[in-house]
């Protein structure tokens, strides 16, 4: 079979959502490269940059070829592999994430995903539970534990995000202390993830709340962007050795200049005087693996928000930008 379902779109003028359509029949992708893997998707998790990226007009055109199908995170059956794959078998249940936006994203039934992007679906894992953790979990994975030691103190500002609810548990299964930022109504949620101290940035100011608790925070990191001289800030709060690391901000060329400034500006120009770190994430099969072993023991869980049908994609997606999920929002897209 060389065609597929597969939700598309070719422009993004007034929102990604509002130009998503549903061809009779799309193109099936083929191998290319041997150590690539076809994956039938049976769920997929939505994730902000599924939008964003889309929607950057020209600059996104030049990288992903229309029509495209949206989306980074999957699990799935394998239906083919190439010649150099001998860890996953024909019909195995596995989940990962692809390598960046492509034509062929996880709103469609098949995508072709690189053999360090896709690891075993552990037994009795449910498959919206692993669709629902790659990105962020990744995310959140290797900007917190290569920064960690059993004990240290952790501040994620963004507790409730698809990042920092990964980071929570993360941070807290590494053995650290964390505190944590997010509105009065999601305050329960992330204690119950693990929080030692919620911060609720809706009533206070969020830099002079860490400024009063001195500079005692071994690693901060940044799931939102805001406020933003959260980093400029930093040397109040985080130790001499301590590091910001920058997970999230707008796609924007404001927040573009935001950033580059935070690696360009000397503290004594008014810059920021701790080490500065925008994460750069890439697939790992052993990081993602961890993850899945955390899943399976029962130390790590996906919040799941909401789960749409096929047929209500674009729904999922005017729900993702409103911002107001609690978790993640995965798409059903074929059958187990």
């Amino acid at each position: 079979m060389q065609t597929m379902k597969a939700w598309l779109y070719n422009t993004t003028t007034g929102g990604l959502e509002k130009n998503l359509y549903l061809p009779t029949l799309a193109p099936k992708p083929q191998l290319i490269s041997p150590n690539q893997i076809l994956v039938e998707v049976i769920s997929m998790g939505l994730n902000p940059t599924d939008y964003k990226i889309p929607e950057l007009g020209l600059v996104a055109k030049a990288v992903i070829p229309t029509p495209a199908s949206p989306g980074l995170d999957f699990c799935g059956r394998v239906a083919a592999t190439g010649n150099t794959v001998d860890s996953l078998r024909i019909g195995e249940l596995v989940w990962g994430r692809l390598d960046g936006p492509t034509r062929h994203g996880t709103l469609g039934q098949f995508v072709i995903a690189s053999a360090t992007g896709c690891v075993p679906l552990p037994d009795g894992v449910d498959p919206d539970q692993a669709a629902g953790l790659a990105s962020a979990g990744i995310t959140a994975y290797q900007s917190i534990v290569p920064n960690v030691k059993k004990g240290d103190r952790v501040f994620i500002n963004g507790g409730s995000g698809g990042t920092g609810i990964f980071g929570i548990q993360i941070a807290k299964i590494k053995g650290c202390h964390v505190t944590t930022t997010c509105s009065a109504a999601n305050m329960e949620l992330c204690k119950s993830l693990g929080a030692d101290e919620v911060i609720d940035y809706t009533s206070v100011d969020v830099c002079q709340a860490l400024k009063e608790k001195g500079e005692v925070f071994g690693l901060a990191v940044d799931n939102v962007g805001a406020p933003a001289d959260l980093y400029k800030a930093s040397s109040s709060f985080l130790l001499p050795l301590g590091k910001f690391v920058q997970v999230g901000a707008e796609v924007s060329w404001g927040a573009t200049a935001t950033v580059m400034s935070n690696f360009m500006v000397p503290s004594f120009l008014g810059g920021g005087k701790r080490k500065y770190e925008f994460i750069s994430v890439k697939n790992k099969y052993e990081d993602l693996n961890e993850l899945a072993t955390w899943l399976k023991e029962g130390k790590l869980k996906s919040v799941i928000d909401s789960a749409f049908e096929f047929e209500d994609a674009p729904k999922a997606f005017e729900k993702l930008k409103k911002g107001r999920a609690k978790g993640k929002i995965v798409v059903h897209v074929t059958k187990l």
